[in-house]
């Protein structure tokens, strides 16, 4: 069966072992799911991850991150731009998430950073998603 759309797949494996309290959740490999694990490393979100050859396409192993009193450290991660609707905006008009205290991925012409980042460096894109 073919995936219609493996970032939502994606978010919502994150967003399933983030609910069930699972320590790591494995997820089937792709350039672009790399670049937005490392995003979310980068912006604490979680603990670590690691990518995993298994003969086919990769898996990457994603260590989830908990506070003290067991909640996710991810509370939403929400898909933007869809297959069947694309979202997109311009270095003026980049969303803010849950007023900066969240993170917009967004894919561009530089390759797929933060809104913030976009921002900065006056570029647009497809959003991808928000974590918060």
């Amino acid at each position: 069966m073919s995936m219609t759309d493996p970032i939502a797949d994606y978010l919502t494996r994150i967003r399933n072992a983030a609910k069930a309290q699972h320590k790591h959740v494995d997820i089937p490999a792709s350039n672009l799911k790399k670049r937005i694990t490392q995003l979310l490393l980068e912006q604490n979100y979680i603990a670590n991850y690691t990518n995993i050859d298994n003969g086919n396409q990769g898996l990457i192993r994603l260590y989830l991150k908990y506070d003290g009193s067991g909640k996710s450290i991810i509370k939403e991660l929400v898909r933007v731009s869809k297959p069947g609707l694309r979202k997109y905006a311009d270095h003026s008009s980049l969303p803010r998430v849950k007023n900066n205290m969240g993170v917009a991925i967004v894919s561009t012409s530089k390759g797929v950073i933060t809104a913030r980042e976009a921002a900065r460096l006056n570029v647009g894109g497809e959003v991808l998603c928000y974590v918060f």
